[in-house]
């Protein structure tokens, strides 16, 4: 792991009595892990040559995303998860085994270099504040040894927004044009948008990138 800032405020957050709650409301219900299986569906259907066989979820939470990628790989699941309830959710669930699973975040991974075959967020990077951005992408960057999918709210301008009441919580911008302007070496193999109206997902852009 490299040497990372401590915790911030952000983290602490997601940590805490919010982040418990987030953990209460996000629900696995059939019809959201179909949409996910979909969504993973046609992203994995892009990846070239082998498939994974490690993948990591950073911000995992109760790990819907990894629920729905267990119906279309048989990799190896690595999460990094700041909550300790979701965690032991993750757990109990065997969503991923306790060797597998990290108490961090994404500018603090505790995993070696390329160290997965593929790392993702989903709805994780919109909540980590834009100065912290860089180092978590470096992380990120660092632990995967060939791919990373992204998965978050798009704005053309980075813009902050009010979440549940808090200020410095959500942020949105270009986040596929962030990953290609942090790190040169990554190359656009697709990318696409989820919409609410069909899928009952939040409307994501999602963006698949390979190392050169």
């Amino acid at each position: 792991m490299t040497a990372t800032s401590s915790e911030t405020e952000q983290v602490r957050f997601w940590r805490g009595e919010f982040g418990d709650g987030y953990t209460d409301r996000n629900a696995n219900t059939r019809e959201q892990i179909e949409a996910r299986v979909a969504l993973w569906a046609r992203i994995t259907g892009r990846l070239d040559g082998a498939p994974p066989r490690s993948i990591l979820e950073v911000g995992a939470n109760i790990g819907n995303n990894l629920r729905a990628l267990r119906q279309l790989t048989s990799a190896e699941f690595f999460a990094v998860e700041p909550n300790e309830k979701a965690r032991q959710i993750l757990i109990d669930d065997g969503v991923v085994g306790e060797k597998n699973l990290r108490s961090g975040f994404a500018a603090a991974i505790d995993l070696p270099d390329a160290a997965v075959d593929l790392a993702f967020t989903s709805g994780v990077l919109i909540h980590i504040h834009p100065d912290d951005l860089p180092a978590s992408c470096a992380e990120i960057h660092r632990v995967t040894r060939r791919y990373i999918v992204c998965i978050e709210y798009f704005a053309d301008k980075p813009e902050e927004l009010t979440y549940r009441g808090h200020d410095e919580r959500l942020f949105k911008r270009d986040f596929g044009a962030m990953w290609l302007d942090e790190h040169p070496d990554l190359q656009v193999v697709d990318y696409g948008f989820v919409w609410k109206r069909v899928t009952g997902l939040d409307n994501m852009t999602w963006w698949l990138f390979e190392k050169r």
